[in-house]
């Protein structure tokens, strides 16, 4: 235990720098650009932040700082904008692969009547209404709650969330915990049924997690691993294993 302990404590030294890169694309994310450090610490496992990221928090003054409020609340707030941090991993796959980027989402047109259109017109028609994509890094409250460019937005801010995420999943108590600051609405649930190309969504909707199917092999596992990924499996192993089968 003790030699797992201090593997761990390794592969955290070893990826601060992409850990502080996730909470710097997160608070970019947020409304206003700052987020409670408890809902952060809350989710730490989510997104593979050490325990004590807290005490690590004064090693960046250039990156974030805290701010006490007055009921006591501690924020954690970003200090300075990076437009290099600024770009959503489906901008990143779009300059690879425009066509596949295309058909991650789709945001069909209501028609008043049947245009009786063959398939490849119907999807170019489509197509217009889904892109352009609304950038996660953008000003989602400025946003009309109700309109396609405000469903682009929120669609877009999971996709991106999840990206952040160890496992590219999260479960809806991860996703409330972040719903006023990622500007999401009660019908989240619902808005990613519609985008079955890109979810999946596993439980009901009271209690449901999403994946994002693109990070996952036909046999359901992770086909990049972060190296605290790998950690927590073998751990798993030792903590499934029965008295005797050590030696």
């Amino acid at each position: 235990m003790e030699e797992l302990l201090e593997e761990e404590k390794e592969i955290m030294d070893s990826v601060e720098s992409d850990r502080v890169n996730k909470v710097r694309k997160l608070l970019m994310m947020s409304k206003n650009k700052r987020i409670p450090l408890s809902k952060i610490h809350h989710c730490r496992l989510l997104l593979g932040i050490p325990d004590d990221f807290r005490d690590r928090v004064p090693k960046y003054p250039d990156y974030f700082r805290i701010v006490v409020e007055s009921d006591g609340k501690r924020v954690l707030e970003l200090v300075n904008w990076d437009p290099s941090l600024a770009v959503s991993q489906l901008e990143k796959e779009f300059m690879v692969n425009e066509e596949k980027a295309k058909r991650v989402f789709k945001f069909p047109i209501k028609h008043g009547k049947d245009l009786d259109l063959e398939v490849e017109d119907t999807r170019r028609l489509n197509l217009l209404n889904t892109l352009p994509l609304v950038s996660p890094y953008s000003d989602g409250e400025r946003l009309e709650l109700w309109s396609l460019e405000a469903e682009k937005y929120r669609v877009g801010i999971l996709h991106e969330f999840l990206s952040l995420t160890l496992e590219k999943r999260a479960s809806i108590h991860h996703i409330v915990e972040f719903k006023e600051e990622l500007c999401l609405t009660k019908h989240t649930y619902d808005m990613l049924k519609k985008q079955p190309r890109t979810f999946y969504l596993a439980g009901t909707e009271m209690n449901w997690a999403v994946f994002l199917k693109d990070a996952y092999d036909e046999n359901g596992s992770l086909t990049d691993k972060d190296s605290q990924v790998v950690f927590n499996e073998k751990l798993y192993k030792y903590a499934q294993m029965k008295e005797g089968e050590l030696h």
